[in-house]
């Protein structure tokens, strides 16, 4: 029987390996924090009652322990632990917990109990030692050493402790701690050629996953020294932390779209953490430093995004904040363009029109209701070729003045404080409420000329109302302490409160209007919608509005064949020919027998280098198409591997930006 050589396992009781004198612990920085909560507190706590009251025999296994002994010179801990950081230390709180509980009734149970928590060597130091920024906080609990200051202190480890203290009765404490002795696990011992990353992501592919952030973070640090690991951390991971707050896992995603100008795939738990290994997949510590470096810097301009008032430019912050208005997908982008603006790759006047651009885009796409998803990546693309390759490319996807003025008419308004606000020459900041002229909820004694009830009118005079009341021409902005007044109320009664406002589009209303009904909706509307294509104008360059055309490159991979496959195109846009392509499978034979024709040796290579899907042999069964002699494309992938060969090839071949997909209602529809 053959035996592993890298690798050691062996089944333990938890308590007595945890009690043992040799056994000291070392959380590495790269780990994540620690995030169980009161649940799995809980379900834990449980586990052990339910194993204390069973016979003798019964045990409870919780799992697996991975580590590998510490090399560091500088770093007396045993072992370094890279799986099982959650449970052990859960694990560590609730014997504290016990200990607290019981050390002046049973000193002789409390001793045993000391051995499972302090080092045998030096009492002042835990057994598990999370890494320097928890450390503190993790030992004050565990050894109950708390300052005056700590009183109002969050953290999980507090909570998770007092919930333990709080289940744990003095006279129960015995059981629990039978209970606990009554735990096994596998404790894995790695041998230095063992490979811990890989190990690392095998044990946390089942289960509750790690984020991609998390993971992305154990595969910067993982295989550094210790010291290598605690600068990295400290000098570039940490500040990345605080930039990005709760949103560092974002920050990843948008920041891979900049790199790449690829759509991240996230469904499926690790897309972007993937990506992030394609890009760096050698991270020596020079290199990691550079690169690291480039992160951070990137960071601080996301936390710009995120926080637009933090911007010490004032016109930026400005911008940047009627962006965050219109949602997140931008902010790609954006990161790409305020970073060139500040390396001196792009002028400050060029960095604000680009955002106009793209604020324009956004708001009239969202006015006719055109989707406003899964732009980013091509407009990152566009931009490698410069910002005229870029405007150009806004251009071709952003509606044309008449559909706006159409759905600026009939659709209800987007973003009614952000588009009132610019139009009116107000501040974002300003303390301004949206107030509709006509309340979409009129009573029956509303009245638009002060002669006629809103009850007297007609079922269609009522639902024209209705219709229009949420539109641009019956909004306006008021003062706070005004548009409460004016809620509701009738229009000759609104006429002094709008005379009164300081917002001179309010002003306006009342004296241009001396009723109000659809015809002033309507004749509102048109005049502000004249503004607005000014305001929000699309870039005057020759383009198309292009009939929301998908790039080849952003096209939306799918797993299997799902429901609808068949029907999932209208149509193909292939360097400017139209083709009547309604899937997947005829789209990649038509692409391959295509190049084959006008660019075989991108297919060669492209397939030479991917190993497929283009073979010499028709070598197994399956469903194959003859390109030539001795040349044979083979059918029988699925839907995602088949596209994902089309761009690729069309890639290979410097195509991929002359090909569009044009979706149907049951492409749109398809998860």
């Amino acid at each position: 029987m053959s035996t592993a050589t890298n690798v050691e396992a062996t089944a333990v009781n938890t308590i007595r390996w945890l009690s043992a004198s040799d056994t000291t612990i070392v959380v590495p920085v790269y780990q994540r924090q620690y995030r169980w909560d009161i649940g799995g507190c809980e379900q834990l706590l449980g586990d052990i009652r339910s194993v204390a009251t069973s016979d003798d025999a019964h045990t409870h296994f919780i799992g697996s322990i991975l580590s590998t002994a510490s090399t560091s010179s500088d770093d007396d801990a045993q072992l370094v632990l890279i799986d099982g950081q959650q449970r052990i230390t859960t694990l560590m709180l609730l014997v504290a917990a016990l200990h607290h509980t019981l050390r002046d009734d049973h000193p002789e149970l409390a001793r045993e109990l000391e051995r499972v928590l302090v080092r045998h060597d030096d009492p002042t130091r835990t057994k598990l030692r999370p890494h320097r920024a928890w450390a503190e906080i993790f030992e004050s609990v565990v050894l109950d050493r708390r300052r005056a200051d700590d009183e109002h202190r969050a953290s999980r480890f507090d909570d998770n402790y007092a919930f333990f203290r709080s289940q744990i009765r003095p006279d129960e404490a015995p059981a629990i701690w039978r209970g606990l002795q009554k735990l096994e696990h596998v404790a894995i011992t790695l041998g230095e050629r063992a490979n811990a990353q890989q190990i690392f992501e095998s044990l946390n592919s089942t289960g509750e996953p790690l984020l991609d952030h998390e993971l992305i973070h154990n595969y910067v640090l993982m295989g550094l020294s210790h010291a290598e690991q605690l600068e990295i951390e400290h000098d570039y991971w940490l500040p990345i932390e605080q930039n990005t707050g709760d949103a560092i896992g974002a920050f990843w995603n948008h920041y891979l779209v900049m790199l790449t100008g690829r759509e991240v795939l996230v469904t499926g738990g690790r897309g972007v953490y993937d990506v992030f290994r394609q890009q760096f997949p050698r991270l020596d510590i020079d290199a990691l430093r550079e690169h690291a470096a480039s992160w951070r810097l990137y960071s601080r301009i996301y936390r710009e995004l995120l926080e637009p008032a933090s911007s010490a430019d004032p016109e930026l912050g400005r911008h940047l904040g009627y962006l965050a208005v219109l949602g997140r997908g931008m902010s790609p982008l954006a990161l790409r363009l305020v970073h060139d603006a500040r390396a001196g790759l792009l002028s400050h006047a060029d960095l604000i029109a680009r955002l106009e651009d793209v604020q324009s885009l956004l708001l009239r796409r969202t006015v006719v209701g055109i989707a406003t998803e899964r732009l980013v990546a091509r407009l990152c693309r566009a931009y490698t070729d410069g910002p005229g390759t870029l405007t150009h490319a806004i251009a071709r996807i952003t509606p044309s003045d008449e559909r706006v003025r159409v759905g600026l008419k009939y659709g209800d308004l987007p973003h009614p404080r952000y588009v009132l606000g610019r139009l009116a020459g107000v501040a974002p900041d300003e303390p301004l409420d949206v107030s509709p002229v006509f309340p979409a909820g009129a009573g029956d004694e509303w009245t638009g000329d002060g002669v006629r009830r809103f009850a007297d009118y007609n079922e269609d005079e009522q639902n024209s109302h209705r219709a229009l009341a949420h539109t641009l021409g019956n909004l306006t902005l008021l003062e706070q302490d005004l548009a409460e007044r004016a809620l509701d109320t009738t229009y000759p009664a609104l006429r002094p409160l709008l005379e009164r406002s300081g917002v001179a589009m309010s002003r306006a209303i009342s004296a241009e209007s001396g009723t109000w009904g659809t015809a002033a909706i309507s004749a509102r509307t048109e005049a502000l919608a004249s503004e607005f294509v000014e305001v929000w104008r699309r870039p005057r360059v020759t383009g198309i509005d292009d009939d929301n055309l998908t790039p080849v490159l952003d096209a939306k991979l799918r797993r299997g064949w799902p429901r609808g496959w068949q029907r999932e195109f209208d149509y193909v846009e292939f360097r400017g020919e139209h083709w009547e392509v309604p899937d997947v499978r005829y789209l990649f034979n038509r692409v391959f027998k295509r190049l084959w024709v006008d660019s075989r040796e991108s297919v060669v290579d492209f397939s030479a280098r991917r190993g497929g899907p283009v073979y010499p042999a028709m070598a197994w069964n399956g469903q194959w198409d003859e390109l030539g002699e001795g040349s044979y494309l083979y059918m029988g992938w699925d839907s995602r591997y088949m596209l994902t060969a089309v761009q690729g090839v069309l890639d290979e071949a410097g195509w991929a930006a002359e090909v569009f997909v044009k979706y149907s209602y049951i492409g749109e529809a398809m998860r």
